[in-house]
């Protein structure tokens, strides 16, 4: 039998998050360092599966099979392919550099990282990272909701107990009520497709091989592929459903706004292709149209609210809208050129938008603002960050030589050969997100700092400035050397093609 990686990997956060709470409340220091030697050994594994990984060939890598429920046709299947094996490395960066940020500091004008009940921080941000990574590996459908579900819970008491502001519990509830109504009708569709299997195949299996050639009928998968996509696009922040996502990061805490954005919003896109467009995809190209018109809706509008928003943490969460929106899009093309760039796309993206809230987490734990006219000249006493924010923010413009560039190009391209005039609207997104990063930017980092901030801003801590660093190198690592992921993602999306009939 072969190593069981991914059961590794995945179980790994569980564990940690067990153990962690059978240490002392009060020995705050060895529940951090555990916390941090866990998601680097996930990361080790993470990385190691990645370099791993066959490019030569489609189709899924690492596959482990345990019976758990047989006579309902439920089994631990894992396996990656060319799509999810980058988000499994993205989380393992992520839940890295999640924990470094929420260390802490204790300089006495900086209320950063989680000083207020640590343990309990990590075993829930652990539990949501269990939950992430099943989804990410899962072959059966079973397993896959359950650990979705698994990755949704955590983040209500993560918001409630450890958020910012007022609204946090407005924020928790909302994200909530969302993610489980999207998910409860993404779980009706996806128990109607086990029966209609059991109808056409005299086989009880929720395993997703075992779908994908189980001969759902046309008219099954027409009325079936929006309840199920969209259920789980909820989570991708797709238009008009959305709505719960700005308001969530604004109000969670800065590592779980990381996770939040970096890698539970690509949890809703992999979920609505592996089950909707990939078991479903005649009723996927029925309702290209929809899905191409909720994705620029959510492009553009996204961008547009970025760019007037006074709280820095809105036009990061907003910016997210735009670009899971961008994802979308590629979806919406069903050719090889769009689904490349939105494979890329969910990577660069997490990488990008973790790397913003780390950020802006970092500078309100310090000028206890979030409000843009309000900051300035950060730079100063903040160099590292206003690097890693620049970095970001190139990446967010799709600038060449970064991962942004990489993921966006091949997704216009791929939308320009399905509707040239869908194309033409939603590149107005780039010169709205060029603008308000622009802006951003310069007031923040290099305006003049406010009078009542001199001498209390300090900088970060190193702790800080490995996290920037781990995000940063790989999305200039993708721009400058594409070959590091394209490939890999090319073998995951003509595997999707064939599903849908070389189209």
């Amino acid at each position: 039998m072969t190593f069981p990686v991914l059961s590794i990997i995945t179980f790994t956060p569980l564990v940690a998050a067990l153990i962690i709470l059978l240490i002392p409340a009060n020995r705050k220091n060895e529940t951090r360092a555990l916390a941090l030697a866990s998601a680097a050994f996930t990361l080790v594994l993470s990385l190691w599966v990645y370099f791993s990984y066959d490019q030569t060939t489609a189709g899924y890598q690492f596959v482990e099979k345990y019976d758990w429920l047989p006579a309902l046709g439920v089994s631990l299947h894992f396996g990656v392919d060319g799509i999810s094996a980058p988000l499994v490395l993205l989380t393992g960066v992520v839940m890295f550099t999640g924990v470094l940020i929420s260390w802490g500091d204790d300089h006495p004008h900086v209320m950063a990282g989680i000083q207020d009940r640590p343990r309990e921080f990590f075993a829930f941000l652990f539990i949501l990272a269990w939950g992430v990574l099943g989804v990410f590996v899962s072959l059966d459908l079973f397993m896959l909701i359950f650990f979705y579900e698994i990755a949704v819970f955590p983040m209500y008491l993560l918001i409630v107990i450890w958020g910012w502001n007022v609204t946090r519990e407005y924020a928790a509830m909302k994200l909530t009520l969302y993610l489980l109504i999207g998910s409860v009708i993404a779980l009706v569709g996806a128990l109607a497709m086990y029966m209609a299997q059991y109808q056409n195949t005299g086989a009880l299996s929720f395993d997703m091989l075992t779908m994908e050639s189980a001969g759902f009928s046309q008219s099954f998968q027409i009325i079936w592929f929006l309840p199920v996509f969209l259920g789980f696009a909820v989570l991708g922040g797709i238009w008009p459903f959305h709505n719960w996502s700005p308001d969530g990061h604004v109000a969670a805490p800065t590592a779980v706004s990381m996770f939040h954005a970096g890698v539970l919003m690509k949890l809703g896109a992999f979920a609505a292709l592996r089950v909707g467009i990939m078991l479903l995809p005649e009723g996927a190209k029925y309702w290209q149209w929809l899905i191409m018109a909720f994705a620029a809706i959510a492009v553009v509008y996204g961008a547009y609210v970025a760019f007037v928003q006074m709280d820095f943490k809105y036009m990061v969460g907003f910016s997210s809208v735009s670009h899971m929106g961008l994802v979308m899009l590629g979806f919406s093309t069903f050719n090889a050129d769009g689904l490349l760039g939105s494979g890329l796309q969910m990577f660069s993206h997490g990488a990008m938008t973790a790397l913003f809230f780390a950020v802006v987490g970092m500078i309100y734990d310090r000028a206890h603002t979030r409000q843009i006219p309000e900051l300035g000249g950060m730079s100063k006493v903040m160099p590292f960050a206003t690097v890693g924010f620049i970095i970001g923010g190139l990446v967010s413009m799709g600038m060449p030589l970064f991962s942004g560039f990489i993921a966006e190009f091949p997704i216009f391209m791929g939308v320009w050969q399905v509707h040239w005039f869908v194309a033409v609207v939603c590149s107005i997104s780039i010169v709205i997100t060029a603008a308000y990063i622009m802006r951003n930017i310069r007031q923040v980092f290099f305006g003049n700092m406010p009078e009542k901030f001199e001498g209390h801003i300090t900088d970060i801590t190193v702790l800080d400035k490995v996290a920037i660093a781990t995000l940063c190198i790989f999305m200039i690592v993708i721009g400058l050397y594409p070959k590091f992921m394209a490939p890999m993602v090319q073998t995951g999306v003509e595997y999707v093609l064939r599903l849908l009939g070389g189209s």
